[in-house]
């Protein structure tokens, strides 16, 4: 599905297919940012193509939330009223000395939960506490509870490198089709938003 956001701060074209393979293309001018959506497109086989310009010159964040505004959102369209898949998802990811867990629950309402050390400094122009804001924008906008947890470790890149990947390994199992459910809707309510 491909989506576009402009607003006076940034102007994205989004690409997304939540049943790929996980390919990936970008094009954001933030290197590092790149380098966490790979992680999370190759680990959730989420195919993402993203065109992004935005005030750069003035930091990254708005670029950073608003690409997480447009994928969370998309990604909630794409899922429908989310029959057959399992909903729930989960990862336990070793990272060299870090270890991090990640749980989502797709079914329709929005939590954010971080746990673990203080994301602070830079990678290049991408300050490390957007990474937060990426996911929970992200999640608000999929509807989704979203709980990272990272257990211990020192070095930030691999801190960053565990939650990402993490994430797109928890959000593969969420997405994925269950072949016991016949279709059904996940919810004893027989309903998800």
């Amino acid at each position: 599905m491909k989506e576009e956001r402009k607003t006076t701060e940034t102007e994205i074209k989004l690409s997304l297919n939540p049943r790929g393979s996980g390919k990936y293309k970008f094009d954001t001018q933030i290197p590092f940012f790149d380098h966490m959506l790979s992680h999370v497109s190759k680990h959730s086989l989420m195919d993402l193509d993203l065109w992004l310009r935005g005030d750069i010159e003035i930091d990254c964040h708005h670029s950073v939330e608003d690409t997480a505004i447009l994928m969370g959102a998309t990604l909630h369209k794409l899922l429908g009223d989310k029959s057959g898949i399992r909903r729930y998802g989960h990862f336990t990811l070793p990272m060299d000395e870090v270890l991090t867990t990640v749980a989502v629950d797709l079914g329709g309402r929005f939590f954010f939960k971080y746990s673990g050390p203080e994301l602070i400094g830079k990678f290049g122009i991408y300050d490390a506490e957007l990474s937060l804001e990426f996911l929970q924008k992200f999640a608000l906008n999929a509807k989704m509870n979203l709980h990272v947890n990272v257990h211990y470790g020192e070095n930030r890149h691999h801190i960053h490198e565990s939650i990402f990947k993490g994430f797109g390994k928890a959000l593969r199992m969420a997405m994925e089709i269950d072949p016991q459910s016949a279709g059904s809707i996940p919810s004893t309510k027989g309903v998800l938003e």
